[in-house]
């Protein structure tokens, strides 16, 4: 149930109409509050005898309500239809899969909600206006602060364009990207050791669990399912990790130890829907961003300086990482495994990050001399063993294709004198790196 209730969670933080339709209910709750207040004839005489306090008849109270209330929804048609209009482009110059980035923008939202807002708050108080002939009631506190909205409005709107015009810039779109995976890898990594994953004996005996459902695996309980196993007696090992699609009859999980309800608890602990990502999956933020280089990277697009801003970008992520552990999806409970859970690794966020980049970019001395580049800058950042042979495997497979595919000798040398400048600092570090350039 906690899976499903942070997938729900995920989904009502992302969805579009959230804040439009809360400052909607905003604006009609004020209405009623303020026209109560009026009603009541307590407002004090200094309040109501302000030049700034509307003291006007009922018939120009409706003729001013009417204009707020029409260029607001009037409006408020201009706001979606440029918002729709940039949502089209960012479709087709940097994915589809980025809308996401635009739908959830609390600037278009609370825009949009201004207005929709002030729209409703207006008709609530008009419909209470009356004139001398219907029994006179001006609400003067409403139509007051019904002027100030209409002003606050104006405001929005001089942000709006603004805000847009910055949106749908590319740099922009790919920092906002690059924030989110430096939110789910801040939630992710952890200073401490992670306990080893069992061997493979461990789950020499065990039983499949298989799922009927089909869809991504957005969120996983890890906690609850491990006290359930532990509970039982039994470990379980889970086959598909977050991002992974699970195919209807097929293996999800399997467990040491036989428990018929096995296959109910790993339902209960999983929420799968049908978009691959989910808020906090680092792999899914990195390939929003790696789609961006790609299509840049495209012969229709011809963008190389976005796809190099994106290896800058991953580049860092990779800094963020040194002297940092990534989980290892073991969950112990009193000292035993209850659970394992695929997760990701140095490994494989590092292809995930240049594995695409590097195929599209066959051919691109530029691209093959940046990519080189920022593996150098994280070399020199990155001390571990392990995580440094990752990062020299991806060189030398930058260099192998810029071998095969770049036919100008002067522009492979360059390339090549990236390539030895990385293995000097993989070798030497940044000092002997230096003094070997130097000779």
């Amino acid at each position: 149930m906690n899976a499903r209730i942070r997938k729900l969670l995920n989904q009502l933080g992302e969805t579009f109409w959230l804040v439009p339709g809360a400052m909607v209910l905003a604006g009609i709750l004020l209405s009623i509050a303020l026209l109560n207040v009026d009603r009541s004839g307590r407002l004090p005489a200094w309040l109501t005898e302000s030049n700034w306090f509307y003291n006007g008849g009922g018939t120009g109270a409706r003729t001013l309500l009417g204009a707020i209330a029409s260029s607001t929804i009037g409006v408020a048609g201009t706001v979606f239809s440029i918002t729709i209009a940039a949502l089209s482009l960012a479709a087709g110059q940097m994915g589809p899969r980025l809308l996401r980035n635009f739908t959830r923008d609390r600037g278009v939202q609370m825009t949009l909600g201004a207005f929709l807002g002030t729209f409703s708050y207006a008709l609530m108080v008009l419909r209470s206006v009356r004139t001398q002939e219907e029994g006179s009631f001006t609400p003067h506190l409403a139509l007051s602060l019904g002027i100030l909205l209409a002003f606050a409005c104006v405001a929005t709107l001089v942000y709006f364009v603004a805000h847009m015009a910055n949106r749908i810039n590319v740099d922009t779109v790919v920092e906002l990207v690059s924030d989110d995976i430096r939110n789910a890898i801040e939630s992710t990594v952890t200073d401490k050791l992670q306990a080893e994953p069992p061997p493979a004996t461990f789950w020499s005996a065990s039983t499949v669990i298989v799922d009927a459902r089909r869809g991504y695996l957005q969120q996983v309980d890890e906690q609850g399912l491990a006290d359930w196993a532990a509970k039982n007696g039994t470990a379980i090992r889970l086959l598909a990790r977050k991002g992974d699609y699970v195919f209807p009859g097929a293996p999800i999980a399997v467990m040491s130890v036989h428990v018929p309800e096995a296959e109910e608890a790993v339902r209960n602990a999983t929420a799968l829907g049908v978009a691959r990502g989910s808020a906090g999956n680092a792999e899914h933020a990195v390939r929003q961003l790696v789609e961006v280089a790609v299509r840049a990277l495209s012969p229709g697009i011809n963008d190389p300086h976005t796809a190099m801003s994106v290896l800058d970008r991953l580049g860092a992520t990779l800094c963020d990482l040194s002297g940092t552990h990534l989980p290892s999806g073991v969950t112990l409970r009193e000292g035993a495994v209850a659970l394992v859970v695929p997760s990701v690794t140095y490994r494989s966020l590092a292809d995930v990050m240049f594995h695409m980049i590097r195929q599209n970019a066959a051919g691109s001395t530029a691209m093959m001399i940046r990519l080189l580049d920022v593996l150098t800058a994280v070399a020199a950042c990155e001390s571990d063993p392990a995580r440094r042979e990752v990062l020299a495997r991806h060189a030398d497979l930058v260099w192998s294709d810029a071998r095969r595919g770049i036919g100008n000798e002067c522009d492979l040398a360059d390339v090549g004198r990236r390539y030895a400048t990385f293995r000097l600092i993989l070798a030497h570090g940044v000092i002997g790196a230096i003094g070997a350039l130097a000779h």
